[in-house]
This record gives structure tokens, C-alpha cells and sequence, in this order.
């Protein structure tokens, strides 16, 4: 009779790390439900989370390392893939030096907290080569607009939840998206609380399930919402409510970049009626102030610098930032902001690729579209990817395939074989979330002060290993320094604990007391007078910053001067509620296509039925699914399926120049019924 054993652990599919209790029965995951014991979750979770057992025990599971011997990948043994990569990265960078390199810091390794701070160690002993990670894909205006209104990256306001009586969404879904910077648990409760006690509102070109629970849903044309924010801002500075709370610097110059920009100019670039703005100026005024948060709608979109710098100054000019109801900063749970003076860091760029002089480079990345340009250029010649489904998630991938392809190294580190891995010239398999311990490492993502630790549950299936040892043994090899605190093999006992340790040695709590209670909860001081502190060394909040204004009147301009032509059919991008990015694929999202009836029936398309989607880049195959909650003129499609991989209709031409985010929302595209 076999036995059945319940561990708790935590889920890392995503930032938000729900409490789970797992189910094993011998070396099987039979079972996964909510931890109603935990003290931050509380017994909620969502489908991706009770997925755990699936990704463990995926058919397609790597198991052994990979290396590619006449074309194909063949099992060898760890000593065998380690010398021959050690080998090649010293041949190449002998021959092409360190920048011959190219390191992707991957979401399948970051959420491995030893392991993704030994690539970044690995990285540094490279010499800083061309570096890559998600900051490109989905997220770099947050950061822009921290740096150059905030003067420090690490700043991110959050929702306080629990007194917000006014919030606006914009591109934002936490219903389905609930980590990231969120932070939020079971969402429909702290939701329909703050409908109730105040306002929620959303905007979005779709109705998503997070309108569903909003006051008001305001559904302008994609990459548009800008319009909306910019003439709220313009209506605030002239008629209040203006309460900032900290000091401000700029207010002239904003004054007089958002001069002229009336009512019936917003609405018509937004494609918005004129009286959803004014209903929406109207719940500001009654409240008195406004949160605005914003999401991967925004960050994927060309206006999305504006978008989230104007979220920042209605946030400002109101006293929401760092106030009860308004928006809080994390202080850190592992580096603890509030102990030290921040430094005022305003000039976030930095040099980009070679092959893309024109666009910047951002904290250290390059633009991720600039990779097969590089590859192709003979610049680099090798690749590091760590834990990062590149075809799912970079741009354009009709280019980059057949330059992957070319590559001399292109080692993966990668626990389930996919499109990514087939191009690889090596293929080291890692423990994943079941059969190593761990510390939820990105503490200031969360919505709450605290530290969580989960064990090991399972043995490592076949031969995998430790991601930080796979790291360490390379650098071993090309006679890299490496940190004393890393254990010479994970196979010792106790290592895989010393290296989370080690992470912690200046966190708020030690790692042997939240071990021991397996989540650890601090109060928290808000409002934190650590981030008044800094805004008053930095001379106040910017609320103009050049670089901003002028992206602002660029945008302005073009979209004034267009309101007379017609806007095409373009796509927005989506994530579903059982899927998380390139992974989950198993657990049954449809790849499909959301159309109005009106686009639908222009274009000769029926529900159910397959549609043919293509830009200049590419097409795809999507099914139809047509629904009036779309507006009209806009599509919807999910990202991350392989089987209809929407990086087959993006550019690496369509990026910002300012940060070299790609722009994965907004692409204007043709459809027509596939069998036509």
C-alpha cells in the first residue's frame, strides 16, 4: 500500500508565492491544493500554482545533460558537457574577447535564488559582457521612470489595498497577473473592497476580468491611454486637486508641456468618449487623489514611457505617493533600503549594441531585438542562456531561429525541452522547484514585508543539479574567482542551504529563523520615512524630466497630426489565467484570437473557426473567438504558445529607441479566415 505524505512549500511559478501543500506518494506529486495555514495566501492559489506536479513530472522533462555531436543532441556526462563548454567559452574569448559573449538572465532561473545570483556573479567575472534579460520584454519604462522621476530604480509604488479609495488600472490585469509588482492575493476580495469602499476603474481595450470588478471600464485604442492620463494631468494642474506630499520640482515646465492638450484632443487619440474623462476627472476630485497602476499593457506598448511617467506625476500632484490610500515603497526584506542614505541615480542609460546605435542600452541590458543582428554580425558567437525560453519570448522569431542556429555555444539551462533547447548546443538540466530548498529572493516584489523558505520535497529526478553548482563548475574551469561562501558540490550535505544563507547575510531576519518558521512577517513603517528622506536630498520629486517631456511631445505631435486617417486593425498582447508566459502550455489555454463581431465579420471570420494573422514579419494560425468585449479595431492574443507564437508577427525594428523595449502591443496586422 503505498503511503501518502503532505509537504508544505511555496509556488514559484510567479512573484506572488502562494503557500501550497503538496501530496507524494513514494516519488510522485498526486496531489497540490492552497496552504489554508499560510499567513499571507491563506489558503488561496490559482491554476498555474496547483501545476507544480505537472511541470515536475512533464513528458518532456530533461533529465540528463545534452550536447550536440554531428547535428544532434546526445546524453553525455556532466564532466563531459562542462569541459567541452569551458573549452569553447575560453576559445572564443580568447580569439573574440569577453563581448564574443552573450548572457541571458532568464524568468526559469530567476525565481532560483542561488542559482540567479551565481549567473550574475559568472557574468562579472566574464567582464560585463552583452547582457539580456525580461527587463526588454516587458518591463523597462518602470524602471526608467523610477530613476528619472524617483532617482532610484528600486522604487515601485504599490497599491495600498487595504485604504485605496480610488485606484485606476491601465494595462493592467491582476485578476489573471496578480505577481510581478502587484502583489496580490486572492485579487477579487481586495478588489471588490475598494469598489466598495471608493472607486476602481479600469482601462483597457478589453474587458477583462479585472473590469468586471471595476466601477468604470474605459476601453481606449491601444497604446493611447497615454492621452487620457496626460489631459487628467493637465486638468489637475490647473484645477486641483493638487496635494502633493512630498517636495516637487518641474511643475513649470509640466504646465507647459501639457499647455493646449483639451478635452476633445484626448478623447479622439484615446478613441475614448469625451465624457468617460470627465466622469473620470469628476471621481478624482470627489476623492481627492488617485493611485494609478499599470501593467504589461502598458510597459509592451510605443507610448509607454509617457504612460507610466504621467501614472507617477497624477500620483505626485494628488499626495498619493507614500501616503495611507495611496501607493507604499518596499523597503526590503534582504537588502534593507531603509538603513542606508539611497543614492540619487538619475542617468539610467547605458551603452547598447553595436549593431543598434541608435537605441540605448538600460541598467546594463542591451535590447533584446538585438541579438540575431549581433549574432549575424559575427559579434557574438556564443550564448549563455539561463533558464529562458528565447523563441517564446524574444522578438521576431522567424530572424533569430536560423541565428541561433549559427552559433558556435549556445548552452541552455533548462528542466523541460522546447523550441529553445532543439537549437542548443548544450542542454544542462537543473533542479527545479520541487527538488531544491529556496528563499522567495525577490522580496520587494511582494505585497507584504516578509521572507518565505521552503525545503526540498523531492529527490532530483535522473541527473539533474543545482543551478548554482552547473555555474560554479564552469567557472572552475576558465580559473574564475568564486565566491568562499560557495560549497565545492551540491551533492554535499547542507550546500544547497549554505548558498541561500549566504544570500541573506544582512536581511531583517537570519536564514535559520525563517527556516524554522518557514515564513517570516515584519510591520512595516508606512509611510516610510525613508522615501520622503530621499525625495527631500533629491530636491523633490521630477516631475518634468527632459528626456520624458520630450519623448511626450514627439508622441503628441504624431498622434495629433494622424486623427484624421484611419487606424488599423492592431493586436494587443494577453496573458490567460492558465498560463504563464512560454510555460503551462499542458494545462489546456487556447491560442486565440478576441474579435469584435464588427472586425470579424469585415474580414469574413467566424467563432470557432481558424484564422490566419500576419504582419510584415510573419503570420500565425490562431482560432477565432468573437466576443463584444473587445472594442472594435483591436484584437487580442495571448503570448507564450509554441504552436502559435505571437514573436512570429514582431519586429526587431519596432522597438523604443529610449530603452530598447520591444514593443509586443499595438502592431497593426491583417486577418483572414486560414483556409482562404
Amino acid at each position: 500500500m503505498s503511503h501518502t505524505v503532505s509537504k508544505k512549500t511555496y509556488c514559484r511559478i510567479c512573484t506572488n508565492q502562494c503557500g501550497m501543500v503538496v501530496d507524494i506518494e513514494q516519488d510522485r506529486i498526486v496531489k497540490i491544493r492552497a496552504d489554508r495555514e499560510h499567513p499571507l495566501s491563506k489558503g488561496y492559489s490559482c491554476p498555474k500554482g496547483r501545476a507544480i506536479g505537472g511541470i515536475h513530472h512533464h513528458p518532456d522533462a530533461i533529465t540528463r545533460p545534452m550536447m550536440r555531436k554531428n547535428g544532434t543532441l546526445v546524453p553525455v556526462s556532466w564532466d563531459e558537457a562542462l569541459d567541452d563548454i569551458a573549452a569553447k567559452l575560453r576559445k572564443l574569448i580568447g580569439e573574440h574577447g569577453p563581448n564574443s559573449i552573450g548572457v541571458y538572465f532568464g524568468s526559469g532561473l530567476g525565481m532560483d535564488a542561488s542559482g540567479y545570483r551565481l549567473v550574475d556573479t559568472f557574468y562579472k567575472a566574464l567582464g560585463a559582457p552583452p547582457k539580456f534579460s525580461p527587463l526588454t520584454i516587458d518591463g523597462t519604462a518602470k524602471l526608467l521612470v523610477a530613476m528619472l522621476v524617483g532617482g532610484f530604480p528600486g522604487l515601485h509604488p504599490k497599491t495600498d489595498n487595504a485604504d485605496c479609495d480610488m485606484l485606476v488600472y491601465v494595462g493592467v490585469n491582476p485578476m489573471v497577473s496578480h505577481g510581478h509588482n502587484t502583489g496580490m492575493f486572492n485579487p477579487a476580495g481586495p478588489i471588490r473592497a475598494m469598489a466598495k469602499r471608493g472607486e476602481v476603474w479600469t482601462i483597457d481595450p478589453i474587458a477583462t476580468e479585472t473590469a468586471k470588478f471595476s466601477t468604470r471600464h474605459i476601453q481606449p485604442y491601444p497604446g493611447k491611454d497615454y492621452a487620457i492620463l496626460a489631459w487628467l494631468a493637465r486638468e489637475i494642474i490647473d484645477g486641483g486637486p493638487m496635494t502633493p506630499a512630498q517636495p516637487i520640482q518641474g511643475l513649470d515646465e509640466l504646465r507647459a508641456a501639457l499647455d493646449g492638450f483639451d478635452l476633445a484632443t484626448a478623447a479622439r487619440i484615446a478613441g475614448v468618449p469625451e465624457q468617460d474623462l470627465l466622469d473620470l476627472l469628476a471621481a478624482v476630485r470627489r476623492k481627492g487623489g488617485v493611485v494609478v497602476e499599470t501593467g504589461t499593457g502598458v510597459t509592451m506598448s510605443k507610448s509607454a514611457n509617457v504612460t507610466q511617467w504621467l501614472a507617477w506625476v497624477l500620483m505626485i500632484l494628488t499626495g498619493r505617493m507614500n501616503r495611507k490610500g495611496g501607493a507604499w515603497f518596499h523597503p526590503g526584506f534582504i537588502t534593507q533600503y531603509d538603513s542606508f542614505e539611497l543614492p540619487v541615480l538619475d542617468n539610467p542609460f547605458t551603452p547598447g549594441a553595436p549593431t543598434m546605435p541608435e537605441v540605448s542600452g538600460i541598467f546594463g541590458d542591451w535590447p533584446c531585438a538585438a541579438l540575431p543582428g549581433e549574432i549575424e554580425a559575427g559579434n557574438i558567437r556564443g550564448l549563455m542562456n539561463f533558464g529562458g525560453a528565447i523563441l517564446r519570448s524574444f522578438p521576431d522569431a522567424n530572424v533569430l531561429a536560423p541565428r541561433l542556429a549559427e552559433l558556435e555555444l549556445n548552452v541552455t539551462l533548462e528542466i523541460i525541452a522546447n523550441e529553445t533547447t532543439a537549437l542548443s548546443t548544450h542542454v544542462l538540466p537543473t533542479k527545479d522547484q520541487v527538488e531544491r530548498p529556496d528563499i522567495a529572493f525577490w522580496d520587494t516584489l511582494s505585497g507584504s514585508l516578509s521572507m518565505m523558505h521552503t525545503p526540498a520535497l523531492l529527490e532530483p529526478q535522473g541527473e539533474r543539479r543545482s543551478a548554482w553548482w552547473v555555474i560554479a563548475e564552469i567557472m572552475r574551469r576558465l580559473d574564475m574567482p568564486l565566491p568562499d561562501y560557495v560549497p565545492h558540490s551540491d551533492l554535499d550535505e547542507g550546500a544547497d542551504n549554505a548558498m541561500l544563507a549566504a544570500l541573506m547575510s544582512g536581511a531583517r531576519a537570519g536564514y535559520d529563523e525563517v527556516v524554522a518558521k518557514g515564513a517570516v512577517i515584519l510591520p512595516m513603517d508606512f509611510p516610510g520615512q525613508w522615501v520622503d528622506d530621499h525625495v527631500d536630498r533629491m530636491g523633490g520629486w521630477k516631475l518634468a524630466p527632459p528626456a520624458l517631456v520630450a519623448f511626450w511631445q514627439e508622441l503628441r505631435a504624431e498622434d495629433e497630426a494622424a486623427l484624421s486617417q484611419p487606424r488599423p486593425l492592431c493586436f494587443i498582447s494577453r496573458r490567460q489565467r492558465r498560463k504563464l508566459n512560454a510555460a503551462l502550455s499542458f494545462l489546456g489555454s487556447p491560442a486565440d484570437i478576441i474579435l469584435h463581431p464588427s472586425d470579424a465579420q469585415a474580414n469574413g471570420i467566424v467563432h470557432g473557426e481558424p484564422v490566419r494573422v500576419s504582419t510584415t514579419r510573419g503570420e500565425i494560425v490562431l482560432t477565432a473567438n468573437v466576443s463584444d468585449t473587445i472594442r472594435p479595431g483591436v484584437a487580442s492574443i495571448p503570448h507564450g504558445h509554441e504552436t502559435a507564437n505571437v514573436n512570429l508577427l514582431t519586429s526587431v525594428e519596432n522597438v523604443d529607441r529610449m530603452t530598447g523595449m520591444v514593443l509586443y502591443t499595438g502592431i497593426p496586422i491583417n486577418v483572414a479566415p486560414a483556409n482562404a
